[in-house]
C-alpha cells in the first residue's frame, strides 16, 4: 500500500470535531527591485495559517540578464509537511529570492496527507514553466484526470489541483490567456487560484465565488507596481499592503511588469459564497466579499439572543470564532460576557488521536475552565457549529465540574447535515451528530440544559444585514441566493452526484 493510502486511511477513521477548509493560497509580483518576492510570501502563509496546517509551499521565479533586459527563469519550488515556520528558514528562503511567488498552506480534504500533494505544484514544459496554488475542490476531477492520463498525461499525486496544471500546461502553446480559459472553462466546482509564469501572477475564481480570493498592492516608488492574490484580506494586512478589492466570482485576473488586465470567463451565474467563512473559518480581521468577518459574528450572537435567550448570569465563547459571537449575546440579552473559558494554543489538532477516548482526552487538554469565572453560575456557552458533539459534550462536563448551576448551548450556525463537496472537510453524513438527532435528542446528548442553533435566516442576516433591512419582506430562497448554505440545507449551488442542486 502505498504511504499516501496509509495516511489517508488514518486520516478518514480519525476525522476531528470541527470543519476545516482546505488551504489558504497567496501570491506577489514585484516590479520594485528591493522586495523579495518569496519572503512576502512566507509572511502571508503565516497570516493564512488557520485554512491549512498540514503542509506549506513557496513557488518562485527570478528574472535576470543583462542590458536592462530582463529574461525570465524556471521556477523554483520549496514545500514540505508541516507549519509555515517548520518548513521554512532563512535558509530555505534565500534560495527563492525573485521578483515573483506564489504559496499555499494546505489541510486536505481531496488527496491524501502527503507530501506529494504538497502544494503549489509546478510544471517544467517545451513553453516555460507555470506553478499553481489552488483552495477548493473539482467536482469532476476523476473524469478530467482520466481524459488527461488517457491522452498520456502523467500524474505524480491524488490531488485534483494537479488536475489544473496540467490541463493549462497543455493548452499552453495557445497562449496563457486562451490556455487559462480553456482550463477554467473545463473544470467545475470550488476554486480560487493563483498561476505563477515567467512573466505574470494569474488570480482566478470559480463562477459561483465559492471561496474567496482579494487582491491587494504594496507600496512601490516611482512606476513600480507590485500586487498580492490572498484567500484572505488579513493576509495582505500581514505584509504591509492595502486590500483594493475581492476578485469577483468568474473573474481571472493577470499581473504583468506592464498592467493589470482583467476579463469574466462565464456566464453570470448566481453568487454562492460560503457562509462558513463567516462562521469559522476565516480569520476576524478579514473582510470577505465587502463583509467584515467579526462583524458579522457579533451580529450572529446578537440574533442568537434574540431568537433564543435564556436567563443567565454569564455568557462565554469557545475559543477563537465562538467569542465574537458571545459578546454580541451578552450586548442583546444584557448577560455579562466573561472568559470562561481558556484554549491552549500549542495542542495539535485532535484527529490524529486514534480513537474516540483519545480524542475526547485531547479536547480536555486543548479547552480549560476558569472556575472561579463559571462557579454557582447559570453559563450560556457560544460556539460555531457542532459536528461531531465531541468538543461540546467535553466542555458542557468540565463545566458543570468547575461548579457552573446549569449550561446552556448557543450555536452561531444552523445544524451542520450534510456534507461539503466544495473544498471543506466533513465526515459522512451518518457522523454528523445533528443529521442523526433532534435538537432535544442532541441536547439530552451533551448533557446541556437548553440546546439551540442560530436560523438560517438569523445567519443570512449576520452576514448581510444591509439585505435584511432593505428588503424585510424579501423571502429565504430568494435571500439565500448569494451564500452556499449546502452543509445546513442540502442545496448546493451546483450539481454533485447523489445530492441535489439549489
Amino acid at each position: 500500500m502505498p504511504p499516501c493510502d496509509e495516511d489517508k486511511l488514518q486520516h478518514e477513521d480519525c476525522q476531528h470535531d470541527k470543519l476545516h477548509e482546505e488551504c489558504g493560497v497567496f501570491g506577489v509580483y514585484c516590479t520594485d527591485p528591493k522586495k523579495n518576492a518569496a519572503t512576502l510570501v512566507y509572511y502571508g502563509l503565516f497570516s493564512l495559517q488557520h485554512r491549512g496546517q498540514e503542509s506549506a509551499g513557496i513557488a518562485a521565479v527570478q528574472t535576470a540578464g543583462s542590458s536592462g533586459e530582463k529574461q525570465a527563469q524556471a521556477i523554483e519550488c520549496r514545500k514540505g509537511m508541516g507549519l509555515v515556520g517548520e518548513v521554512f528558514n532563512g535558509e530555505v528562503l534565500s534560495q527563492l529570492k525573485g521578483s515573483a511567488a506564489v504559496g499555499h498552506v494546505r489541510y486536505s480534504t481531496s488527496g491524501s496527507s502527503c507530501v506529494e500533494n504538497a502544494q503549489p505544484f509546478v510544471s517544467h514544459f517545451k513553453l516555460g514553466s507555470i506553478a499553481v496554488a489552488h483552495n477548493g475542490t473539482l467536482t469532476n476531477a476523476d473524469v478530467v484526470r482520466e481524459l488527461l492520463e488517457d491522452a498520456g498525461v502523467g500524474f505524480t499525486s491524488s490531488s485534483d489541483s494537479e488536475v489544473i496544471i496540467n490541463l493549462i500546461a497543455k493548452n499552453y502553446k495557445k497562449g496563457l490567456e486562451k490556455a487559462l480559459t480553456d482550463t477554467i472553462k473545463f473544470i467545475k466546482g470550488s476554486y480560487a487560484l493563483v498561476v505563477l509564469t515567467g512573466s505574470a501572477l494569474v488570480g482566478a475564481r470559480d463562477p459561483n465565488g465559492i471561496r474567496p480570493l482579494c487582491l491587494g498592492k504594496l507600496d512601490g516608488k516611482d512606476a513600480s507596481h507590485n500586487w498580492i492574490l490572498a484567500s484572505e484580506s488579513c493576509a495582505i494586512d500581514a505584509v504591509g499592503g492595502k486590500f483594493v478589492r475581492d476578485i469577483e466570482p468568474g473573474e481571472v485576473v493577470i499581473i504583468t511588469e506592464d498592467n493589470v488586465l482583467s476579463f469574466t470567463f462565464s456566464e453570470k451565474t448566481r453568487r454562492a459564497v460560503c457562509s462558513f467563512e463567516y462562521v469559522y473559518f476565516a480569520r476576524p480581521d478579514s473582510i470577505i466579499d465587502k463583509v467584515d468577518v467579526y462583524g458579522s459574528r457579533i451580529r450572529a450572537g446578537g440574533i442568537l439572543g434574540r431568537e433564543s435567550a435564556v436567563k443567565a448570569d454569564l455568557v462565554i465563547g469557545v475559543p477563537d470564532s465562538g467569542v465574537p459571537a458571545a459578546i454580541g449575546y451578552g450586548r442583546a440579552t444584557g448577560t455579562p460576557f466573561g472568559l470562561g473559558i481558556v484554549k491552549s494554543k500549542y495542542v495539535g489538532r485532535t484527529f490524529i488521536a486514534p480513537n474516540q477516548i483519545l480524542r475526547e482526552k485531547a479536547v480536555s487538554v486543548k479547552h480549560n475552565v476558569i472556575e472561579s469565572e463559571v462557579k454557582n453560575k447559570r453559563v450560556v456557552i457560544i460556539d460555531d457549529s457542532i459536528v461531531r458533539g465531541t468538543t461540546s459534550r467535553r466542555l458542557v462536563s468540565i463545566l458543570r465540574a468547575a461548579g457552573a448551576r446549569e449550561v446552556h448551548i448557543r450555536i452561531c450556525s444552523p445544524p451542520v447535515r450534510f456534507p461539503c463537496y466544495f473544498g471543506i472537510d466533513t465526515p459522512h453524513r451518518k457522523d454528523l451528530i445533528s443529521n442523526m438527532n433532534s435538537v432535544d435528542e442532541l441536547c439530552a446528548s451533551l448533557g446541556a440544559d437548553s440546546l439551540a442553533f442560530i436560523s438560517v435566516e438569523g445567519l443570512l442576516e449576520s452576514i448581510n444585514p444591509g439585505e435584511a433591512a432593505n428588503n424585510p419582506e424579501r423571502s429565504t430562497e430568494a435571500h439565500k441566493a448569494g451564500y452556499c448554505l449546502g452543509c445546513f440545507t442540502g442545496e448546493y449551488p451546483i450539481p454533485v452526484a447523489g445530492e441535489p442542486s439549489a
